[in-house]
């Protein structure tokens, strides 16, 4: 219940309805207790004496009773419901602007899939049991402490049963809150890895067919499947032992109750109206306990999601300084100073070790490399999605770490590896960065990134609904949009993270030229760093950098590089064929 307990924060804003909605319960259950009193009275002041007046006003007055139960409770449901789906819309929200904030590193270690569960089936469980604690969880407790105080006051006799069931019903509580969390954590577990093989498989569903993975994929999610089902039927399995014992308890009462009760009245010691409403009270005693305990897996379920969730919330983002520092006149100067990067969590050796080259303002630095040799790390370091292990990476002069993280990102635009774009028009997807954009500068940016000439192919230009992750547009489509997306927000520094490698080379050189002129004519000296695999692409930047297994191998131009750097040459030569100097020297 710890984990419960440290959500109230959420409920905290809805505390006044959440007061009314325990008032109206304490007066719905002062109007039930009523009713074996009432009842009593029927029994011993009408029907035995036979006065056909009380029990016709007791009556009345026990419809009155009834009715007004019932309106509380109906103000009650109203309330619980809309404190409980209030709360449960703050938890979401609040989840989801957390994981807005995790860097690169978090999200490496929580998966989407799991990301999905905590923000709908762990809020659910939650959201249920501010419901539940609102109507039955708080009502259950009032009611049985009314009940037991009324016995006792109505037949002190038959009161010494509840001495004896309690125990026996507090014992099963007990044992079975201990057995159940566990297995109530297990399925959540389980439920993870369920929609973590569901989302791979709907993602990659292109990918399974293209290799005819179809029964691998069925297979992998049958046996996630399956254990959900064998988690969940345990739980079910404890249930199903736990709550007929309990019923069994009341029924054990309840009959004592009525031998004990019956036989006193036979003695001439109780009246038969007392009999019956100690018999009512002693129900009601002892039916909430029962309630509750039927409870408790919900409780159990909803202690353990809100663990997870915790987790989320309690994840440790980047730091972020007290006096997160902003520039005025930004230049786009990068400094990358003995540089070195390891995963968070991994005890492999350093992906970036030893990194220390300079971005002037308004120069074309192009990064290359062989694969995994860290060129789409490096320029993570830029916008701060993964801090350095030591040294410094500055943004003109000053270390962005220093600097206010959306700040430091709205100065950067940024076209990543993974195109990826959302559902809506392409309007939408490139205007994502810059909402206010007027159309325009939408389709400028757009003529920039080559991609105004198959946008006007469609039927609906400009407002073409894209499928989700892009999946009606091509590759290369998508990797011109993210491209205008990138260039709209007018960014400081534009980094290119191998969004061209979907484009052909007539293209892509068609897309540098546009982007020579674009600046040109706005005036900005905007940096613009180039990740790229092929050597084309990279020909006419002002410097290249080459990277091997994390470290710099070279920098200089396209010339220097040839001559200088056997990397380079290697890169040149498996793509272009044997490099013109090389050549004229003779060298193979």
């Amino acid at each position: 219940m710890k984990s419960l307990r440290r959500l109230y924060p959420f409920l905290h804003p809805y505390r006044v309805p959440s007061l009314i909605a325990m008032l109206l319960l304490l007066a719905m259950v002062g109007a039930d207790l009523l009713i074996p009193h009432l009842t009593q009275r029927i029994i011993d002041e009408g029907i035995a004496t036979g006065n056909l007046q009380v029990v016709i006003s007791t009556a009345l007055f026990m419809a009155g009773a009834a009715l007004l139960s019932a309106c509380f409770a109906v103000a009650n449901n109203y309330l619980s419901v809309s404190v409980s789906m209030a709360f449960g819309a703050d938890l979401r929200s609040a989840l989801i602007r957390k994981v807005q904030t995790f860097s690169f590193a978090n999200l490496d270690t929580l998966q989407t899939g799991k990301l999905i569960v905590r923000s709908t089936s762990d809020v659910s469980a939650v959201q249920m049991i501010v419901m539940l604690l609102l109507r039955i969880l708080t009502r259950a407790p009032i009611w049985a402490i009314g009940a037991i105080i009324l016995l006792i006051i109505t037949s002190p006799r038959l009161a010494p049963i509840m001495v004896v069931a309690i125990p026996f019903i507090i014992l099963l509580v007990w044992l079975f809150g201990r057995k159940a969390q566990p297995l109530f954590l297990h399925v959540q577990q389980l439920l993870d890895r369920l929609n973590v093989v569901l989302q791979e498989n709907l993602a990659g569903v292109r990918v399974v067919k293209a290799f005819v993975r179809n029964e691998h994929e069925a297979e992998r999610f049958a046996t996630a499947n399956d254990d959900l089902m064998s988690g969940t039927i345990d739980v079910a399995r404890l249930m199903a032992i736990f709550s007929p014992i309990m019923l069994l308890i009341l029924n054990l009462a309840v009959t004592a109750a009525v031998w004990l009760g019956g036989k006193t009245a036979l003695a001439g010691d109780m009246s038969v109206g007392e009999v019956v409403a100690a018999v009512n009270y002693l129900s009601f005693a002892l039916f909430p306990i029962l309630m509750l305990s039927g409870m408790l897996g919900p409780i159990s379920a909803a202690d353990a999601s809100a663990r997870r969730i915790l987790e989320i919330l309690d994840t440790k983002t980047q730091p972020r300084r007290a006096e997160a520092l902003r520039l005025d006149q930004p230049q786009g100067h990068i400094v990358f100073e003995d540089v070195s990067f390891r995963y968070p969590g991994d005890s492999c050796e350093e992906v970036l070790s030893s990194i220390n080259f300079c971005v002037k303002p308004g120069e074309t630095v192009a990064i290359v490399g062989a694969t995994g040799s860290g060129k789409s790390t490096l320029i993570h370091l830029i916008p701060r999605f993964y801090d350095v292990s030591s040294g410094r990476v500055t943004f003109d002069g000053v270390d962005v770490r220093d600097l206010d993280p959306a700040e430091l990102r709205g100065m950067i635009g940024i076209a990543l590896q993974e195109t990826v774009l959302f559902s809506g028009t392409i309007a939408d997807n490139i205007r994502y960065g810059r909402r206010d954009a007027s159309d325009e500068e939408v389709k400028a940016a757009a003529r920039a990134a080559q991609a105004e000439s198959f946008i006007e192919d469609f039927p609906d230009g400009y407002a073409t609904l894209v499928g989700q992750r892009g999946v009606t547009l091509s590759g290369g489509q998508r990797q011109r949009i993210a491209i205008a997306r990138a260039l709209l927000v007018k960014p400081q520094v534009l980094i290119l993270d191998d969004s061209t490698s979907a484009l052909d080379i007539e293209t892509e050189i068609k897309l540098q030229d546009a982007l020579d002129a674009l600046i040109a004519a706005s005036h900005n000296s905007t940096t613009r760093i180039i990740v790229a695999q092929r050597v084309s692409t990279v020909l006419l930047a002002d410097k290249i950098i080459v990277l091997d297994q994390g470290r710099i191998s070279g920098c200089g131009s396209h010339q220097q590089l040839l001559r200088e750097n056997q990397v380079y040459r290697d890169i040149y030569r498996s793509q272009l064929g044997e490099p013109p100097l090389a050549a004229e020297r003779g060298e193979a």
